[in-house]
């Protein structure tokens, strides 16, 4: 299609849906307005990734200008296309180098680091962790990360701040005419919204010698659809080009096949990773090619 119109429409209910949560559900019930909130605001993350992918038109500028209000407000929109573009290169995932979204660290940055980060790191590598303070590793890590790109005059990097501190200032309005404080809305919203996307991410790559095998299948969830069926992230790293609602039918077609390419690495649904790894840390933050 040249228009995708179910992902059109998605994105313009995500709008739709958040507006009409704070304007009229937030005076009388606030805590049920901001867990609907949140809800939303990482279903606006999936849309995101799926714009960045070129959907739902094949105009990048009409696609970027759909999602130009970041409901998340910590995520320029062009610098996550940058970055997850990079990191769909299966030769180099999970490289904390030249994978970008790479958990991993090397042994000599894990050993530079004081004894508290290390503690932060093995419970990031947990999925309890990963759910309460994951949020906040991210954004150190980005954060961190930019403003050395910011520093050094990077390509497309400061433009893409401005575009992104443009759109939040639509945000920050919106917010004050719901007379939604801030803080309410980065505690009640934005954290818990990352956390959501954190849990579809926790265990989305593995080191492996085979770079097939690095990528999981999550096959069942009542969350595919705030994930647009990004659980099946293998389908998803083979054929990026594909929209979201093409991906199950793909997996279903040749099921013994996707599990024989990546080796095995599937999980039911999110529940069996909360009973393996919810206290206990999936694997080693160190890189088993850098220890």
């Amino acid at each position: 299609m040249r228009v995708e119109w179910p992902t059109l429409f998605m994105i313009v209910g995500c709008y739709v849906i958040w507006g009409i949560t704070g304007q009229l559900l937030y005076p009388e019930f606030s805590l049920i307005a901001l867990g609907v909130m949140a809800v939303v605001t990482a279903w606006h993350s999936s849309l995101s990734h799926e714009v960045l992918h070129g959907h739902p038109t094949r105009c990048d500028r009409l696609n970027e200008a759909l999602v130009f209000i970041p409901l998340g407000l910590v995520i320029p929109y062009r610098r996550y296309k940058q970055t997850h573009i990079a990191h769909h290169n299966d030769d180099t995932l999970t490289d904390p180098f030249d994978d970008p979204e790479s958990y991993y660290v090397t042994a000599e940055a894990y050993q530079g680091y004081p004894r508290w980060i290390q503690h932060i790191l093995w419970l990031n590598a947990t999925l309890a962790g990963r759910l309460l303070l994951g949020p906040v590793v991210m954004l150190c890590r980005f954060i961190r990360g930019e403003a050395g790109l910011l520093i050094a005059g990077a390509d497309g990097v400061r433009l893409g701040w401005v575009l992104h501190l443009t759109g939040c200032s639509v945000v920050l309005l919106w917010l004050n005419a719901m007379q939604i404080s801030l803080p309410a809305y980065l505690l009640g919203v934005v954290w818990p919204a990352h956390s959501l996307i954190l849990l579809r991410s926790f265990a989305e790559h593995r080191y492996h010698d085979e770079p097939q095998a690095r990528t999981v299948i999550v096959e069942r969830s009542p969350l595919s659809w705030l994930y647009l069926n990004n659980n099946l992230h293998l389908v998803h790293h083979a054929h990026p080009e594909l929209a979201w609602y093409q991906l199950p039918a793909i997996y279903a077609h040749r099921k013994e096949e996707w599990h024989q390419r990546n080796q095995g690495y599937v999980y039911s649904g999110y529940l069996e990773q909360w009973q393996s790894w919810a206290f206990r840390a999936k694997e080693n933050p160190v890189h088993p090619r850098y220890d």
